[in-house]
Parts: C-alpha cells; structure tokens; sequence
C-alpha cells in the first residue's frame, strides 16, 4: 500500500469516527481527546527519550488539563497543566535522577503542547449553542489546509518552504493550504444567522493559515531533532498520532482565541 493510499484510508476511518464523536460532544468528546493524548504523549517520550521526560507527570498534567477544559473552561483547563509542575519535580525527585531541569522543562512541553492543545478543542465544542459547528469549522479546516497542502506540494512544489527542517513541505503547498483554510469557515458560517459574519470567518481561517504550518513545522522540527521521519507508526501512511494532531494542537488554541475575540464564547 503507498503511502496516498494508506492517508486516504485512514482519513477515511479516522475523520468521521472523530465528527461523530464531536456531535455526540460531552465525556464522548473527553475520552477520544484522552485517547489521543496519551498516544501522543507515549510518542513525544519517544522522541525526547534523551532528555528523560517524567511521562507519568505529563500523562496527569494533560489529563487535568482536559477535565478542567470539559468541568469548567479555560482557567480550569490551565489550572490542570499546572498540576504537572508539582507532579513532575515530585516524581523526578522519588526517581533521584538528574538532569531535573531539562527533565522537567521536557514533561511541560508536552502537558502545555498536547494537553492544552486538545484541551481547546474542548472548549471550542463546549461553545454555547454552536459549539457543534464551530469544532466542525477548525477540524475541517485544518484537514482541508493539509489535504490541499500535500497535493498542491506534490503536484507543483518546487520552491522549498523549510529545507532544514521539512525537506517536503513548499511554498506552493502553503499557498494551496492557504486557500483552503479561507474558504471552509467561508463556507461553514455563510448565513443571516451564522455564528460569525464574512470578515470574522475570514479572520478564523487567516488565523488557521498560520497556526496549522507552524504546528506542522514545529513537530517537524522535534523529529529532526530525534532524526526520525514519522513520530510512529500507529495510523499507517499518516505516521504516528502526533503526526495528525500536530496543525490541530495549534489551530485550537488560535480558533478558540478568535471565537473568544468575537464574542463567541
């Protein structure tokens, strides 16, 4: 199976389990998050293996991190990631084992990164009245920002985006994904009524635009960094888990903050 095909089948599998779920919304939406928290979490321990992160310290952080987002919003929400501080010095300390610091600073990065990152989605489908079509509206922006990117690189990439970092990624690509991030939310909230008029849905794609590549680029780096391609090998052609939610992590927290701004939330 190439590695196209094997995207489109697992983009097949795996979008709609994750809409029906988002529709079903309240600890439905808590469980899948944490499903993927954790998958992400075991693999970005992979990844930073040298700096020995305290992986039990980053699973409780995250974990908190998305109940406070499900029981309370997003004071709760930050007030369970600053549970993996305390939680991290007091594992590293049982272990006796140094570096602490790096140790630690290693086990922050994924509580903040994927815990909070997964914790916004949350809030965004906790959005009173449209919280359905607003998780609708990042999901499926982002997945076309991706789609639209890959093919677009693919079929006419020649100008490198980040050689040294993703080798395959290109400014054609960035374009094309560009164009796809604007015209889903155009789309998704084009009505009298709609949750948010033209220019803010614009405002929400141009921020997904730029939120999406960065996370793209930023797990890029951290493979480079472990001189790894795919952060696993869970969904086949896509990778590893961190693979798929690395421009997710990112546009959440940059959608939440633009439906806040609007008055939204």
């Amino acid at each position: 199976m190439t590695s196209l095909v094997s995207r489109i089948v697992v983009a097949a599998v795996l979008l709609p389990v994750v809409l029906v779920v988002v529709w079903a919304g309240g600890w439905w939406v808590f469980g899948l998050a944490a499903i993927f928290a954790m998958v992400g979490l075991h693999e970005l321990s992979l990844l930073t293996r040298g700096l020995r992160p305290i992986l039990l310290a980053g699973y409780a952080g995250a974990l908190a991190a998305l109940l406070g987002a499900s029981l309370g919003g997003p004071e709760w929400a930050l007030a369970g990631f600053l549970a993996t501080f305390p939680l991290a010095f007091l594992f590293k300390g049982l272990a006796g084992v140094r570096p602490t610091t790096v140790s630690v600073a290693a086990t922050l990065l994924g509580s903040a990164w994927i815990g909070l990152g997964l914790a916004h989605m949350i809030l965004i489908r906790e959005l009173p009245e449209h919280g359905v079509l607003a998780a609708y509206a990042v999901l499926l922006t982002v997945f076309a920002s991706e789609t639209s990117s890959y093919v677009v690189g693919r079929l006419f990439g020649r100008h490198k985006l980040a050689p040294r970092t993703s080798p395959g990624k290109t400014w054609e690509g960035l374009i094309g994904g560009t164009a796809a991030a604007f015209i889903v939310p155009f789309f998704a909230f084009y009505g009298e009524e709609a949750l948010l008029d033209v220019p803010r849905s614009l405002a929400l794609g141009a921020a997904i635009a730029v939120a999406a590549p960065m996370g793209d680029l930023f797990e890029s780096a951290i493979k480079r960094d472990a001189d790894v391609k795919d952060s696993g090998q869970v969904l086949g052609g896509h990778g590893g888990m961190l693979d798929r939610l690395d421009s997710i992590l990112f546009s959440a927290i940059a959608g939440y903050y633009v439906f806040v701004a609007f008055g939204a939330a």
